[in-house]
């Protein structure tokens, strides 16, 4: 099943469906979906990410960051006192994208900060190759994981594959 519980630190595939988007003629049933390795490399792979947060008056923000992709998880840091860390205190749902939107890998979940370092550890050494000498640093800012609820594969040459993958449990 795709139910991935919040404390898991290992990766789940998650279940593969159809978007609901209708009008966009995309077809019934799940032959041609993508593969979960196709988002995966995608969210891996991107250099730069959105993260798409709300303010606290309900209107939207939009910034790129630097993050990894680890164990099902996304990763970035950024300073306490920033637009975005501080619409997570107040609000922890938000979206992460890739760079490339002909290839997009669309992430909604929920960010929360960790401080424990065995849990930066264990995401500290992928950070520290894909953007070396960055690093993360829990004095220089919050580290985020963000929790996914769901991952849209949007591929523009082959859009009738859309894909959604939920990781949270049919209800």
């Amino acid at each position: 099943m795709a139910k991935q519980p919040r404390d898991r630190k290992e990766p789940v595939t998650p279940k593969a469906t159809r978007p609901h988007m209708p009008g966009y003629g995309l077809p019934r049933g799940t032959r041609g979906l993508l593969p979960w390795t196709w988002a995966e490399t995608r969210l891996t792979r991107s250099h730069n990410y959105w993260i798409v947060t709300t303010r606290p008056d309900g209107t939207p923000h939009a910034m790129i960051v630097w993050g990894v992709w680890v164990g099902g998880r996304f990763y970035f840091s950024t300073r306490r006192e920033s637009r975005k860390a501080r619409n997570l205190a107040a609000n922890p749902s938000c979206t992460v994208c890739t760079e490339k939107a002909a290839e997009a890998a669309i992430v909604e979940g929920r960010a929360v900060e960790i401080s424990d370092p065995a849990g930066i550890a264990r995401v500290a050494p992928a950070y520290n190759r894909k953007y070396k000498p960055w690093t993360l640093d829990p004095k220089m800012g919050g580290i985020y994981e963000v929790q996914p609820r769901v991952v849209f594969g949007m591929w523009e040459k082959n859009f009738k594959a859309a894909t959604r993958w939920s990781f949270e449990p049919a209800s």
